[in-house]
């Protein structure tokens, strides 16, 4: 039997009282992939990216462990939930135009103590202030710098469309504004080199793709930590006390940690480890969180269908946002239909040894998305199902 057969039948004899569709995560392969993430980080804290668990139990999970510290949220409303849920130190990934939130932020010493909003732009200040409906409290702040590798003069550019804030001279020049604006404070730097930490550089069958992919994330590591290093000390200038610098990503944690200037990591789907983390040369993890959906139907030789299943990820369509049948091994999609809406079918030779009301499991594209389809997480353990836990949507939240 092989490792992957084996773990099916752990899951199918885990979840036999559970109802299809069911998702689950194998708390042995999150916990192995925690302590990777913490080993590779080389004794710098990583901050979870609460985006990539979307599960108060397994964030709680995480932060329990040596090596991590602090969440990274990805919306106000939902870093003002884990605050006033008792997380102490919650960076907001992104600006956001919350404008009740900030009247909540503003007028909670607890909430303004705990939570670090994200800005890049003196407009996101002047909407903060708007807001605030006679809120004191000191807004702390957090800069994020453009990570983008830019080629020929700027006219190419690698890298997600994120802050204006490419130069050592633009970020210091945003944190003078804020120091001399009252009611702010700028405790940290952010800089999320998507292009390195969240882009495959080993797909399989594209092998000139890959090379191409690994020559970029080479060069675009080397620009990043020298013009880094120069961010930091142009900031720090004008902020002496700055408390953090955060960088990376679940694909680039060593990389990123072995920069000077950056004090801690982000990271988040290491710990779930979906399908697109499978492409990577730096590391491999283990999948942990998992869903199945049921054999409804058996359509004729080599092939079933399941209920459901059509769970697209984020991001530029195509079939690598889809998730992936796993177990049983063989499985794959029928080309006229892919992934359905409200049923799947699924071509190969397994298909003939499942019957109706068997479970296929499956791994989704991106690793928190998963539980927005989920309002329970069953946490498995060897073959029994120890707990179950809720997800953001099962505590009747969706905040994005």
């Amino acid at each position: 039997m092989t490792a992957r057969a084996a773990d099916r039948a752990r899951y199918d004899r885990a979840t036999a009282h559970l109802d299809a569709p069911v998702a689950i995560v194998d708390l042995e392969a999150f916990d192995a992939n925690a302590d990777d993430l913490v080993r590779r980080a080389g004794g710098k804290p990583i901050r979870v990216a609460s985006k990539s668990v979307r599960c108060r139990a397994l964030l709680e999970r995480a932060l329990a462990r040596d090596g991590f510290a602090g969440v990274m949220s990805f919306t106000l409303a939902e870093s003002l939930w884990l605050a006033r849920s008792g997380f102490e130190d919650v960076l907001l990934a992104y600006p956001s135009a919350d404008r009740t939130g900030y009247a909540e932020l503003t007028a909670d010493p607890k909430l303004a103590s705990a939570v670090t909003v994200m800005v890049d732009d003196p407009a996101q200040l002047d909407l903060v202030d708007a807001a605030r409906d006679g809120g004191r409290e000191v807004v702390r702040v957090c800069l994020e710098l453009d990570t983008s590798l830019r080629l020929l003069g700027g006219r190419v550019r690698v890298g997600a469309r994120r802050s204006p804030l490419h130069s050592p001279a633009d970020v210091a020049g945003l944190a003078r504004a804020v120091a001399r604006r009252p009611g702010f404070e700028v405790v940290g730097i952010m800089a999320y080199e998507g292009h390195v930490a969240g882009v495959g550089d080993a797909v399989a069958g594209h092998p000139f793709r890959s090379r191409a992919v690994r020559l970029m994330q080479a060069a675009a590591r080397r620009e990043l930590a020298e013009r880094r290093a120069a961010v930091v000390r142009a900031v720090r200038a004008v902020v002496p006390g700055l408390e953090f610098v955060n960088g990376g990503g679940t694909g680039s944690v060593q990389h990123t940690a072995a920069e000077d200037a950056v004090t801690e990591i982000a990271a988040g789907s290491g710990l779930y480890v979906p399908r697109l983390f499978d492409n990577y040369t730096s590391f491999r993890g283990r999948p942990a969180a998992l869903f199945a959906q049921p054999v409804v139907r058996r359509p004729g030789v080599g092939s079933v269908t399941v209920l459901g299943g059509g769970y697209p990820a984020s991001g530029a369509a195509g079939a690598d946002r889809l998730p992936v049948p796993y177990l049983p091994e063989g499985l794959r999609y029928d080309p006229q239909e892919g992934a359905g809406e409200v049923q799947t079918p699924l071509l190969g030779s397994p298909a003939d040894d499942l019957l109706i009301g068997d479970k296929v499991w499956f791994r989704h594209a991106k690793a928190g998305e998963l539980c927005e389809r989920f309002d329970a997480l069953h946490l498995v353990e060897g073959d029994a199902v120890t707990a179950t836990v809720p997800t953001y949507r099962g505590e009747g939240h969706t905040f994005l």
